[in-house]
């Protein structure tokens, strides 16, 4: 099980998570969100491009030529899509970079009619709450409504995730379940991890 931790705003924050062995660090590069990087890191660009950990960038609904410069900026192995990204934007980015389509999940969400225009334009799919602010809510959506859907493509399990859901996560049984996105229950304060509290649970993760 891959680990990604997101909302990253320091370089020194980066390369705590590269030293633990993480396998992917986001950060967000949409300007509402109370992690929003582009500000704190714009000036860390040439250090951010040179640590070795794969570096994920978030975008809601941003511009084609923003999304495609952030990726050159900061040297990003993949993009989360996190708004109402069309298919074809999703397309367009996949020789360039790894792609993962956010799904919102709200009750009574029909799953299967969520991705399957997506089926052939992203490399993974992220399953994360709904709410307004698109993620870092620490809220939890049922994952039980993952089993009742045709998933058939490798896939992130977001929301509320923390350090007390360790064994819920190992219960957690899913033929494509690839990675957990972790966030928000790990902070001091939004965009500053308690790294501390991230070794643990990865401590305990692999148990």
């Amino acid at each position: 099980m891959k680990i990604k931790v997101c909302g990253i705003t320091s370089i020194e924050q980066l390369q705590s998570l590269q030293d633990l062995g993480i396998d992917y660090a986001g950060m967000i590069f949409y300007p509402p969100s109370k992690r929003y990087a582009g500000v704190k890191l714009v000036d860390q660009q040439p250090l951010i491009k040179n640590t070795v950990i794969p570096k994920v960038g978030v975008f809601v609904n941003a511009e084609m030529e923003m999304v495609k410069q952030t990726i050159v900026d900061y040297g990003l192995t993949a993009v989360q899509l996190h708004g109402d990204e069309t298919d074809e934007f999703c397309l367009d980015l996949m020789d360039q970079v790894e792609v993962i389509k956010v799904f919102r999940i709200a009750d009574q969400v029909n799953i299967d009619e969520l991705v399957t225009p997506f089926q052939e334009v992203c490399h993974y799919y992220m399953f994360d709450t709904d709410t307004k602010m698109y993620g870092g809510s620490g809220k939890q959506f049922n994952w039980n409504v993952l089993q009742q859907a045709a998933i058939n493509k490798p896939f992130f399990l977001s929301g509320g995730i923390g350090l007390e859901d360790v064994d819920k996560v190992k219960a957690f049984q899913h033929p494509y379940f690839y990675a957990i996105d972790i966030n928000s229950r790990f902070e001091t304060e939004p965009g500053v991890k308690d790294i501390n509290r991230v070794a643990l649970f990865v401590k305990e993760l692999n148990a």
